[in-house]
């Protein structure tokens, strides 16, 4: 984890191997943004013409490196695009903050040490800018080199690591507010990126056995109970969604629950993970050239895992649980077959028409089970639907909830942290086209609203009165194309920042 300082020194005199400053799209051109004034007197006050010379315009994420004048004490200056001049007294847009941040930090793969001396008004902008550079510095390496590392570096084909050092100029380290941005900033990218790299490993090593084993190590670092329900435990129990999903695998099922808990808390969330480890698509095998990238459908069990431990850390006045519906969705001679009927936690039976909607299924267990404990809400977390992707694209989650107020809430709290969001609604005539002949329901319904049919398949195991939502991250859980702003390509950590927010304000009585 790159390691992360508020910083007293000034901009002219701090030793480091880059120094970052914003530029902002002016009129006529580039404009230095605030936080770089030292650096434009080294440079004669003339910073924004050199800039404008060499072809920057300042537009957001635009990186342009040049050589610093001899009144610095660093050898590079990094000047980052941000986008439009704010209105009069309006300040940069906190997410525009953080992909800057994110983009410099990014392109400072392989240096030891930066500044960042860009606009710092409030907290809020020193978080923005805190967790842009530690999401931003952000490299999964942890199977390249192997023993041809030495000389892939001498050759220079080597992967460069992530900037080990982020220096923030013109915070104040001891003003409290400042101190606790930093702080929890640090907490948060943390977490983001323990669930991106649980994206990002391979399936034949992250198993459900070795999820579930990565939860318990991290719970009990943290304080956090964990009860791991093996397969004996899952057939004795009766969880036939998950058990169904995962008996054609060699790899058995696992359903892992973290409790962390607060001793003044006066709420209790849960939030539900779907954690497909691999999904082949069982027997109704997905085609060709869609199975390269479903490492990732256990994204959604990663970002409830980071955002329980982040609530730990953290040590937030609320309780929370945290459910890892852990499996592997293989085909075999005991897998569940397209007509089959699964009996699931809840009692309820289910025709599985098509073994590729296995989500849903191991989820309608787990939130079944959440229900058990009555908590104030639940809100799952899924890379549940391709539908979901047609109708919002790879960077926009949709949101579903059975309360139109929480539902709002998460959007607006998803906004603020900066994950593209958008409401859903789960239209009520939908819900006859998974009627069965045969079961209580199917898991399939009409493929026109697909994504809007898998929540309402979801919410008949909801517990009655449990206010809850359902999150389809399928689409910006991972990122395919090339990385912009403080998004890597691979896993994204998606929903964790959402997550942990939602804790933060259930904390404080400050939930819309």
């Amino acid at each position: 984890m790159t390691a992360l300082t508020l910083s007293t020194a000034g901009a002219a005199t701090l030793r480091a191997d880059a120094l970052v400053v914003g530029v902002a799209k002016g009129p006529k051109g580039p404009i230095v943004a605030a936080g770089a004034e030292a650096v434009d007197k080294a440079y004669d006050g003339k910073l924004a013409g050199v800039l404008d010379a060499l072809g920057a315009s300042g537009a957001e994420g635009e990186i342009t490196k040049l050589p610093a004048p001899a009144g610095l004490k660093v050898p590079v200056v990094l000047a980052v695009g941000l986008g439009s001049v704010p209105e009069k007294d309006e300040s940069f847009d906190e997410e525009v903050l953080r992909r800057a941040a994110g983009a410099a930090a990014r392109a400072l793969h392989g240096s030891k040490k930066a500044a960042f001396a860009l606009p710092l008004e409030d907290a809020s902008a020193v978080t923005a800018v805190a967790e842009g550079a530690l999401l931003g510095a952000y490299a999964f390496t942890a199977y390249q080199g192997g023993e041809n590392k030495a000389r892939k570096e001498a050759k220079g084909a080597a992967p460069k690591a992530p900037l080990a050092e982020v220096a923030l100029l013109g915070a104040k380290p001891r003003d409290k507010e400042h101190k606790a941005a930093i702080e929890r900033a640090a907490v948060v990218a943390a977490e983001v990126n323990v669930a991106r790299d649980l994206v990002n490993t391979p399936p034949n090593d992250l198993t459900p056995e070795a999820f579930a084993a990565v939860a318990s190590a991290a719970a009990k670092e943290n304080g956090i109970k964990v009860q791991v329900l093996d397969e004996k435990a899952l057939i004795k129990g009766g969880y036939g969604g998950i058990m169904g999903v995962g008996k054609g695998s060699e790899n058995l099922p696992r359903l892992v629950k973290l409790t962390y808990t607060h001793p003044k808390a006066e709420k209790t969330l849960a939030f539900v993970g779907k954690g497909i480890t691999y999904d082949s698509g069982g027997i109704s095998l997905k085609p060709a050239g869609h199975n390269e990238t479903m490492k990732c459908d256990m994204a959604g069990a990663a970002a409830v895992f980071a955002s329980v431990v982040a609530a730990a850390k953290l040590g937030l006045r609320v309780n929370v649980t945290g459910w890892l519906a852990l499996a592997e969705n293989m085909p075999s001679g005991s897998a569940t077959k397209p007509g089959d009927v699964l009996r699931m936690y809840s009692g309820k039976t289910v025709e599985v028409l098509n073994t590729d909607a296995e989500g849903r299924l191991v989820l309608g267990d787990a939130l079944t089970k959440a229900s058990e404990d009555n908590p104030d809400a639940i809100v799952d977390v899924a890379t549940l639907t391709g539908a979901m992707v047609l109708a919002l694209g790879d960077r926009t989650f949709g949101i579903m909830s059975n309360d139109d107020a929480f539902r709002t809430s998460i959007h607006e709290i998803a906004e603020e942290v900066g994950e593209s969001s958008w409401p859903m609604p789960l239209p009520a005539e939908l819900r006859k086209t998974m009627d069965s002949p045969t079961a209580d329901i199917a898991n399939m319904g009409v493929r026109m609203g697909g994504g809007l049919v898998a929540g309402l398949f979801l919410q008949e195991f909801v517990g009655e009165g449990i206010t809850w939502a359902h999150l389809d991250i399928a689409g910006p859980a991972f990122h395919e194309g090339a990385p912009h702003g403080y998004t890597p390509k691979g896993g994204t950590g998606s929903a964790v920042r959402t997550l942990v927010r939602l804790a933060e304000r259930t904390a404080t009585g400050d939930l819309g």
